[in-house]
């Protein structure tokens, strides 16, 4: 499949775009590897069947056209896991680069490029991992949706039979981090990054707390996390389900409130200007990226997680309304095409707890009654979403006999 730029690069002192970097996140069932190249180049990308007649393994290769490769780049790149033993990156000829990934064995797979920087993202399932996801497979088309009652909502039992094992491990990823400040804030010297990371971590000790299940952090301390490695992360340690906390920003310092958000093509033009934002990359960007979403999203949870972004949505409205802010402006539960949701295998949302380009909204993100008013909520949200899964869940254990 060929993938062309939508618009022309500049030329590099060569006139050739440079491979930079091979990295890899890995499970027993899942592998994601990511090429990173300094400009957007037009890309192709085949899979050859195993060859016995020359011994030759199956594999999956990208060329790269009009592309180099960066002086002193390792052209091996070992991963030695289940399904892949190693990605070779090498001059193809002397205007191209070809990245081959020896495959062991493999159930389905996908490849797929974001920009802002430019990378080609490689994802590759085993069969616990394929079967994980929604029915469907790389050369099919999406499997139809549970029906939807009157009020729009998904029959629990359709989303529990899609979960199946339930809830047990959730990955908390606190947005932005390292270089990458976030949005800045109404008062000076407040960064996104910093206020999320503590949103997340209460979030994380409450879910441990409150309803005795797992939570990861993509990270606890400040440092740079690219998207796709933190999509990769939430996958490789099976995670039940995805969360991402940021705080939202315009242009317009009047503008408030709270939303949540799931993967999908964007509705209204608002959402496309929140997920370039948060994807750090244009809004043109976003509406490209809408011509390959919809093979992206075969196997992603839209029902669930669009459920999940419901319950989230309406108990953050409804603790901050009960914790005597005055201010609390619903902006609902929308869709929109977040890099970071990208390729997850599990129920994933973005909550954008409030706007740091508020003065009153920044003024209260950085107090920890209000951090820990959204943790609250989310848990909350969360709590909500597994029990209608799981009617059962945190029920307490009936009482044996006594004596």
């Amino acid at each position: 499949m060929r993938r062309r730029p939508a618009a022309a690069a500049e030329a590099s002192e060569e006139g050739l775009a440079v491979v930079q970097d091979v990295k890899h996140w890995s499970n027993p069932d899942y592998t994601r590897v990511v090429v990173y190249v300094d400009r957007e180049t037009e890309y192709s990308h085949r899979l050859l069947r195993r060859d016995p007649a020359i011994d030759k393994p199956p594999r999956l290769y990208v060329d790269l056209a009009q592309a180099t490769l960066a002086e002193g780049r390792q052209r091996t790149i070992p991963i030695h896991d289940d399904l892949l033993s190693d990605a070779r990156a090498a001059r193809y000829t002397p205007d191209s680069v070809r990245v081959v990934v020896d495959i062991k064995s493999f159930e389905t797979y996908k490849v797929f490029s974001l920009r802002d920087p430019f990378r080609i993202v490689i994802d590759v399932w085993g069969k616990n991992g394929a079967q994980a996801a929604a029915p469907g497979d790389a050369a099919g088309v999406a499997p139809p949706a549970p029906p939807a009652d009157r009020a729009g909502k998904v029959p629990r039992g359709a989303i529990a039979r899609q979960l199946a094992l339930g809830v047990r491990r959730i990955v908390i990823d606190p947005g932005h981090g390292g270089k990458d400040f976030g949005a800045p804030g109404f008062i000076p010297g407040v960064h996104e990054k910093d206020v999320v990371l503590q949103i997340a971590r209460r979030t994380a000790r409450k879910i441990r707390e409150e309803l005795n299940l797992e939570a990861i952090l993509t990270r606890n301390d400040d440092r740079y996390l690219t998207l796709e490695e933190r999509t990769a992360f939430a996958n490789t340690q099976r995670a039940d389900l995805f969360v991402s906390i940021h705080t939202n920003a315009s242009r317009d310092p009047r503008a408030y409130g709270t939303e949540t958000y799931f993967l999908n093509l964007a509705t209204d033009d608002e959402a496309i200007r929140v997920a370039a934002m948060e994807n750090a990359t244009s809004t043109k960007n976003i509406s490209d990226l809408h011509s390959i979403l919809n093979e992206l999203l075969r196997n992603a949870k839209i029902n669930e997680s669009s459920r999940l972004a419901e319950m989230v949505q309406a108990t953050l409205v409804r603790n901050l309304e009960r914790n005597g802010y005055s201010r609390v402006k619903d902006k609902g539960v929308k869709q929109a095409p977040f890099y970071v949701l990208l390729g997850a295998r599990m129920p994933s949302i973005l909550v954008e707890t409030a706007f740091i380009s508020n003065r009153e909204e920044c003024r209260l993100l950085t107090t920890p009654a209000f951090q820990e008013h959204l943790a609250e909520a989310i848990v909350h949200g969360i709590r909500a979403y597994i029990r209608e899964i799981q009617p059962t869940a945190f029920e307490a254990p009936a009482a044996g006999p006594s004596g």
